[in-house]
């Protein structure tokens, strides 16, 4: 049974190490102010849950996936490449056209670094709109709004400039927010991360008017 946040959540399938993480924050915080709620698998650490069990019940309950298949360099330590971005867009994809009827309208947002890099590894998405990001938080945060905007249909959605501006005033905060909670910004996880967006969303954004669009 889907939560009543289902048509809010919005999945997220991307890289969690630090090179990624840059990108990973934009992200979160973009479809924060977007008006949406972030889901990915490191919300939940239940030893006793297998970890694909897990990634299925995330899916299952959110409308919207992120799914950015950026990462295809060989492991230095194992030299093998990491398959679970491809792996966990295969599974939304599946949902989507095997599942129920509120299933089949899951959207998603296929993200890469350069627009048709993805046809050299994984050529059977070919026909999708996959969006490039340039490993730019910037543009992370522009294709993102964007998607959200047209795939919901949502009038209330600020523009990517507006929250760009946001992003870089509450990074500029996010020292001392953190500190509010008795935290630091090096450990923060990703629950706690998401709290201090929401949080600084509700009592620090500036309204709207406050900001000038550039064309």
């Amino acid at each position: 049974m889907k939560s009543t946040h289902y048509n809010d959540n919005v999945f997220i399938n991307c890289p969690f190490d630090a090179k990624y993480k840059s990108l990973f924050d934009a992200m979160v915080f973009a479809v924060h102010d977007c008006g949406f709620i972030p889901r990915c698998a490191l919300e939940e650490d239940d030893a006793s849950e297998v970890r694909i069990d897990k990634i299925y019940s995330i899916i299952a309950d959110c409308r919207y996936g992120i799914h950015d298949i950026s990462r295809t360099e060989l492991d230095e330590g194992s030299g093998l490449p990491r398959f679970n971005m491809p792996l966990e867009l295969g599974v939304f994809l599946g949902a989507k056209k095997f599942g129920t009827e509120e299933q089949k309208r899951k959207k998603c947002l296929i993200l890469d670094t350069e627009q048709y890099r993805y046809q050299q590894f994984i050529s059977d998405i070919a026909g999708q709109d996959i969006q490039a990001h340039n490993n730019s938080s910037r543009e992370i945060i522009t294709r993102v709004r964007n998607w959200l905007r047209t795939a919901s249909r949502r009038e209330t959605i600020p523009g990517g400039s507006i929250i760009w501006r946001r992003y870089r005033d509450f990074r500029t905060d996010l020292p001392q927010t953190a500190r509010e909670y008795q935290l630091t910004v090096e450990d923060l996880i990703f629950n706690d991360y998401s709290l201090m967006v929401t949080r600084w969303l509700e009592t620090k954004a500036k309204p709207l008017s406050h900001y000038v669009y550039y064309v």
